[in-house]
C-alpha cells in the first residue's frame, strides 16, 4: 500500500490513543546497501507500549552517521541485534510527544513534550541499579542496535529515555543533539573529570561530537584548542569558546597510516612533535585532555601531546581502530587512556539542563522534509553534509514547538 507522505503530520488518534499503522522508513536485511536504496518508506504497524515503555509521537528526528552503517549493512548488520525483527526502523536522536505509556510508568503521561537519549538497558541487569547501565550486558543504542528508531510517526522507548524538551528549542532543534552531546558530556565532565583551569586538546572539533567539547569547555572554566580542516571551522568553533584552533592540513604528516617504514615514522614523528609545539603555544601549556574519535590516523599524537598524568579519553575511531602508538611516551609519563561510550540516564538529564539553561546551544546545518530521510543519509554517506541535519516529522515547517524564550541553535555551515 503506497503511504500518503503528505498525511505524516496528521494523526488519527487522540493522545492515549494509537492509531493502527504508521509511516516508517524502513530497512531490510535483503535491501541493504547505499542509504537510497536502502530506505523505503513502509505502513508499518504501530507497537504498543510494553512495561516501563512509552510510545512517542515524533515531532522531529536527527540524523547520525549510525543509520549510514545500518544501511550499508556495514561494519555489521543491525539485525545481529536484533534478529527477532524482519526491519529495522532507524533513528537515535528525537524530539515529540508522549503519546501512550505502558504499564508500571508514572513519571510521564501523554501530552507531555519530550528528547529522547538512544542509551537501553534491561530493567533486569544488576548493573543497571548500581554500577552503571552502560555496564549492562543488555546495553543497546536505540535505534541502531535496535529496531523502533525516530524515523517513523511513532516510537517505541523506555521511559527512562525520556528527557523534558527545553521549552526555548523549537522541535528540529530539541531533535538534533542528544547522540553527539550527551556522549560529550560523559567523556568530559565524568570520564576525564574535566576541571575550571584544565587545558584540552579537541579533534574535529567542527563536527558533531567537537562542538559541544567545546561548548563544555567554555562552561567548566577550562580553555580548548580546537583541530579543524578550515579557516571557516575555526571561526565556528572560536564563537563557541575555543581559545584557538589549528588547521589540521598544515600538519598533515603527522597522521598515522600504519606500515610506515623506519624513516616515514622518524618523519611523521616530528611532525607530531611541531604539532604538541603549537597545541602547547595556544594554551599556554600542554593539555590536561584530549578528547578523541579520530583513533588511528591521531591516536599516537593524542598520547605524545597530552601532558604527563595527563588523559586521552576516546569514544571512537572514524579512522581506523587498529591503533598503533609508542607506548613508552605512556607508561614513562603515566599518562591515562579511557574509553566513553554514549551516556547513561543520570548524565543525559544534567546534560540536558545545560541545554534548558542555554548554557550549551545545539548546532544544526539543515532541516529536511520526511521525504528526504533517504536522501539525509545519503548525503552523509557520500560526504556532503556541512554539519547536522534535523527531519520534520509530525512538525509542518521549522520552528514550530518553541514555547518559551531563548537562543535557539547555532546555524552553522560546518561538518567533521
Amino acid at each position: 500500500m503506497a503511504v500518503d507522505l503528505t498525511q505524516v503530520s496528521t494523526i488519527d488518534a487522540e493522545p492515549g490513543e494509537l492509531p493502527p499503522t504508521m509511516a516508517a522508513w524502513v530497512i531490510r536485511k535483503e535491501r541493504e546497501g547505499e542509504p537510497l536504496d536502502a530506505f523505503q518508506i513502509e505502513e508499518i504497524e504501530v507497537p504498543e507500549p510494553g512495561a516501563f515503555e512509552v510510545v512517542v509521537r515524533v515531532m522531529a528526528a536527527g540524523v547520525n552517521f549510525n543509520n549510514v552503517w545500518a544501511a550499508l549493512g556495514k561494519p555489521v548488520s543491525v539485525f545481529r541485534y536484533h534478529p527477532d525483527e524482519d526491519h529495522h526502523i532507524g533513528g537515535s536522536d528525537a524530539s515529540g510527544v508522549v503519546w501512550k505509556v505502558g504499564p508500571g510508568v508514572t513519571r510521564w503521561a501523554p501530552g507531555d513534550e519530550v528528547v529522547i537519549h538512544c542509551n537501553q538497558a534491561s530493567y533486569e541487569d544488576p548493573e543497571v541499579h548500581g554500577l552503571d547501565p552502560l555496564a549492562a550486558p543488555s546495553q543497546r543504542i536505540w535505534g541502531y542496535e535496535t529496531s523502533w528508531g525516530s524515523f517513523a510517526q511513532f516510537t517505541k522507548v523506555q521511559a527512562q529515555q525520556l528527557l523534558p524538551k527545553p521549552a526555548h528549542l523549537a522541535w528540529e532543534e530539541a531533535a538534533s543533539y542528544g547522540l553527539t552531546y550527551f556522549t560529550a558530556y560523559r567523556m568530559l565532565m565524568d570520564r576525564a573529570q574535566l576541571q575550571a583551569g584544565h587545558k584540552v586538546l579537541i579533534w574535529g572539533a567542527a563536527g558533531g561530537l567537537g562542538v559541544f567539547a567545546t561548548q563544555l569547555c567554555a562552561a567548566a572554566g577550562a580553555e580548548s584548542v580546537g583541530v579543524v580542516s578550515s579557516a571557516a571551522k575555526g571561526a565556528l568553533v572560536e564563537q563557541l569558546g575555543a581559545k584557538g584552533y589549528i588547521d589540521r592540513n598544515e600538519f598533515a604528516g603527522m597522521m598515522r597510516k600504519g606500515g610506515e617504514t623506519p624513516e616515514e615514522e622518524k618523519a611523521r614523528f616530528g611532525v607530531s612533535r611541531d604539532f604538541a609545539k603549537r597545541v602547547k603555544e595556544i594554551l599556554g601549556g600542554l593539555p590536561d585532555i584530549v578528547f578523541e574519535h579520530v583513533g588511528k590516523a591521531t591516536f599516537p599524537t593524542s598520547v605524545f601531546t597530552v601532558k604527563p598524568f595527563g588523559k586521552v579519553v576516546i569514544c571512537g575511531a572514524t579512522s581506523g581502530f587498529d591503533l598503533d602508538f609508542d607506548v613508552r611516551y605512556l607508561w614513562m609519563r603515566q599518562k591515562e587512556i579511557l574509553g566513553s561510550h554514549f551516556a547513561n540516564a543520570w548524565e543525559c538529564n544534567k546534560a540536558n539542563a545545560l541545554i534548558d539553561a542555554s548554557m550549551i546551544r545545539p548546532v544544526l546545518w539543515r532541516t529536511m522534509g520526511f521525504e528526504q530521510v533517504a536522501e539525509a543519509h545519503q548525503l552523509m554517506y557520500e560526504n556532503k553534509h556541512l554539519g547536522k541535519i534535523a527531519v520534520l516529522v509530525g512538525a509542518t515547517q521549522e520552528g514550530q514547538g518553541a514555547t518559551a524564550e531563548g537562543p535557539g541553535a547555532i546555524r552553522a555551515e560546518v561538518g567533521a
